[in-house]
């Protein structure tokens, strides 16, 4: 599966996370950085005891350092969760929410933490309807009335409480964030690529604006310091008081207040009652190896599965990685799996979809069977089912000596999430509600259709497309993967694992490869650059309406070998990193 690379040990920037942020005050202008890589240039690290790789260097050194230290993945999630908050603004967050696929070595146990935002206790069906009874898209990209209530502090202290080493509290793996923080950091890599680019949407509130702006009220630019003394405080009041000093107290007011004054409706008992979620995972198998993602109120995992299900029927590996062929089953199955996620999935407290039989193998053997190997399927006819997430959201993986590995994936939505940092809070929030459909039909910003399984509800958790994975060959991780990219986390996804499996790419080539993308409406295929005009001249003569650019993803991803752990950061978000020892 993985060709093998020569044996050696990644220090550098583990020690370069010590110099910068566990060590005094003085040592904070201790920051190296590679140069951003090219796409088709991924240079794999190769580490022996352990490995984080994220979109942003910082925390995956900090990530790396706390498993230096004796961590485990979990409690090197939790660092590099909380610190991203801090060094990538634009999607880390503590004012969003996401997903986490663990698994255990001690018991050979897999676990789905979901801490996806909920929708305010105000929330009405048609709170994103226009008086003229349509979508309002501006309600709920635009608005503080797509604000939902944030998971993610509550989930990674779940994290760290119950399955982390007990090695660290959380006041400790909160110190370099804080640091951070409190202190600054240089703005460089994607920062400063996209804060310039979305600053109007930031500019739209002056508690943001005095974070993010220089006095003449112009983006803070590549080399400038950012400073966040509020988001340091409510940092530091979550290391004193745990997950209480967010959702109650000085903090959670001030969030509310400055929701409610922006136009939202959050409450602080909406805040108070926010609870994150253990859930049993999604689970597969695909040629030997077991699949473990995330279940609803992801609709990550079932997609996944079911596509790789009905891929599994075929001879990938006869079809040549990057053919015509290959790509046309890819996107066919692609365009099934996303149809039965518009139908049929949702938040499962308020929907019982049928999902043991979407992940069965008999119905992906029907699913197969409508397809058509010289001709695309168009989206109106894919086969009706039997009856019964973020361009910017971020993704880390991260594997230890111990047989221990996290899948994290987390989202404020759109960059900077609404824009809007709740004033004395230092906390960007998100826009997620949009993610809900807002009437049966519509689109999200996205493209993806939904129907009444994701109408808004009181309390109801938005489908989200995030897809942290986890793969797993006798009971071992082998590979950890996940992406930000929207609805086209899925796809990415799933590219990824076939390149691996059925056609032994190393993962660094296997993260590289060119990807393409299909989500049953609209019915188009979005590509990346860098296939070949012979090879979008097959796919049109069959039928495929192809499109590009695809659009940004970022699959940071681990391979777990014999040989060590080999981290592949993907290039195509400048500043990405892969850190290990």
């Amino acid at each position: 599966m993985i060709r093998r690379r020569p044996r050696r040990h990644i220090f550098f920037l583990a020690i370069a996370a010590w110099m910068v942020l566990w060590a005094p005050a003085s040592a904070q202008d201790v920051r190296g950085a590679s140069p951003p890589l090219a796409p088709g240039a991924i240079r794999p690290v190769v580490a022996k005891h352990g490995m984080v790789v994220a979109q942003e260097k910082l925390a995956a050194a900090i990530g790396a350092e706390v498993l230096a230290r004796g961590g485990n993945a979990i409690d090197a999630a939790v660092a590099t969760g909380f610190a991203m908050a801090v060094t990538y603004p634009r999607a880390g967050n503590i004012g969003g929410g996401g997903f986490m696929v663990i698994h255990l070595a001690d018991g050979n146990r897999d676990i789905a933490i979901d801490y996806r935002e909920t929708a305010p206790a105000a929330t009405r069906r048609d709170i994103f309807l226009g008086t003229d009874g349509k979508p309002d898209p501006a309600k709920s990209r635009d608005s503080a009335l797509g604000i939902g209530v944030p998971g993610t502090v509550a989930g990674l202290a779940l994290a760290l409480d119950k399955y982390g080493s007990g090695k660290f509290t959380l006041a400790d793996l909160l110190k370099p964030a804080i640091a951070l923080a409190r202190d600054g950091l240089k703005i460089g890599d994607d920062t400063a690529d996209t804060l310039p680019q979305w600053h109007r949407r930031i500019a739209r509130w002056p508690s943001s604006m005095t974070i993010f702006s220089h006095p003449d009220g112009s983006a803070l630019r590549e080399g400038d310091l950012l400073i966040q003394t509020d988001l340091a405080a409510t940092l530091t009041a979550i290391a004193d008081h745990g997950p209480r000093g967010f959702y109650e107290g000085p903090v959670a007011s001030k969030l509310v207040k400055g929701i409610r004054a922006a136009g939202g409706i959050m409450t602080l008992d909406d805040l108070r009652s926010y609870r994150p979620l253990d859930r049993e995972p999604v689970r597969g198998s695909y040629r030997g190896y077991d699949i473990v993602s995330m279940p609803p109120s992801s609709s990550g995992g079932t997609v996944l599965i079911e596509s790789l299900n009905i891929l599994e029927g075929f001879p990938m590996r006869d079809l040549h990685q990057g053919s015509v062929d290959s790509l046309h089953l890819l996107i066919e199955a692609m365009k099934r799996a996303y149809a039965d996620r518009a139908r049929y999935l949702g938040d499962p407290a308020f929907v019982q979809a049928p999902i043991a039989t979407l992940l069965a193998k008999n119905y992906a053997a029907k699913q197969r069977a409508s397809i058509d190997m010289m001709r695309a399927t168009p989206a109106a006819a894919v086969p009706l089912p039997p009856p019964h997430e973020g361009d910017n959201t971020t993704h880390f993986s991260v594997a230890d000596a111990f047989g221990n590995a996290v899948s994290n994936t987390y989202t404020l939505n759109f960059s900077y999430g609404v824009g809007l940092v709740a004033d004395g809070t230092g906390v960007l929030l998100n826009n997620e509600l949009d993610d809900f459909t807002a009437a049966p039909g519509a689109a999200n910003a996205y493209g993806l259709v939904g129907f009444a399984a994701n109408l808004p509800g009181p309390g109801k958790r938005p489908l989200s497309s995030m897809t942290p994975t986890i793969v797993l060959k006798d009971g071992k991780p082998v590979l950890v993967t996940g992406s930000p990219g929207g609805s086209r986390i899925i796809s990415t996804v799933l590219q990824v694992i076939v390149n691996v499996i059925d056609y032994d790419m190393t993962i660094a080539d296997a993260v590289d490869a060119p990807r393409l993308h299909h989500q049953w409406l609209p019915d188009r295929v979005r590509a990346e650059r860098g296939f070949s005009e012979q090879i979008i001249a097959g796919l049109r003569a069959r039928g495929h309406t192809v499109v590009m650019p695809m659009g940004q993803t970022s699959a940071n991803s681990i391979a777990i070998t014999p040989d060590g752990f080999f981290g592949a950061a993907d290039p195509r978000t400048r500043g990405s990193s892969a850190a290990g020892y």
